[in-house]
């Protein structure tokens, strides 16, 4: 199997959450493979401060704000797209939130949020790509960022609705993956399941507790940048190739 981007050089991927962690890494990553890569968050200035430092790459970050819990705007950042950088060739759902509470003191505010980023954003963004990519006879890519608790729930401190998010996701993934077949697209699905990662989400969390801190002392860990090498091999593969479920771990990872 011959590995190549070659084919995405000069398109568009649109990649949400990509202020920060795993969204930021796979923008810049795909950035430096030559791609025209549209970052989508509420924290717009992060994006645009890294689109400077990629000024000298061999494609261009732009940066969009959006309100993934607004559908408004994640139509709007379609539309921004697709009129001002052409349809969109690769959609990454990168973009998720975990409240760190047990269940049966969680709020239903927070758990409405945990699904409106985590599975119903994903859902309308891969709708309006896949819309686009139909109209312009595009065999893109969608990519869903999952996580290992989209396979399992692992034994974790207030780790709340997070997994039923992401096994949301997994269910998903082969959902689309069956109806495009059922279709005749060529649109490619891929999940990527990463275990413990440094992010905003685990250690650079501002409001991370210290029962969950200590629990992932020791224990190996993943940086963003890994992830997002997955997210290129997954793209990577020729057309008659598709990477369903790629799950990454850190080596002796215990869960």
């Amino acid at each position: 199997m011959v590995l190549s981007m070659e084919k995405w050089v000069g398109k568009v991927a649109i990649v949400t959450g990509a202020s920060s962690g795993i969204g930021a890494a796979i923008a810049e990553k795909l950035v430096e493979q030559g791609l025209t890569v549209v970052g989508v968050a509420r924290r717009v200035a992060l994006i645009e401060t890294q689109a400077q430092k990629l000024s000298n790459k061999k494609g261009k970050l732009h940066a969009v704000k959006a309100d993934l819990t607004v559908e408004t705007d994640v139509l709007d950042a379609f539309k921004w797209t697709l009129e001002n950088l052409g349809p969109v060739h690769i959609l990454v759902n990168n973009a998720g939130i975990l409240k760190e509470e047990l269940l049966t003191r969680g709020q239903s505010e927070d758990w409405k949020r945990a699904f409106e980023v985590n599975v119903l954003a994903l859902c309308i963004a891969t709708r309006e790509a896949v819309k686009i990519m139909n109209a312009h006879n595009i065999d893109g890519h969608i990519i869903h960022i999952n996580s290992i608790l989209g396979h399992h729930v692992a034994i974790e401190p207030k780790l709340n609705v997070y997994p039923a998010t992401k096994h949301a996701v997994t269910a998903l993934t082969e959902t689309l993956r069956q109806e495009l077949n059922s279709l005749g697209s060529k649109i490619k699905v891929t999940s990527i399941s990463p275990g413990l990662v440094v992010s905003e989400l685990t250690l650079l969390s501002k409001n991370i507790s210290e029962e969950r801190r200590k629990n992932f002392e020791g224990r190996p860990i993943l940086q963003a940048e890994d992830i997002a090498d997955g997210v290129v091999y997954a793209l990577s593969t020729p057309p008659h190739v598709q990477v369903h479920e790629l799950t990454i771990k850190p080596v002796g990872e215990p869960i």
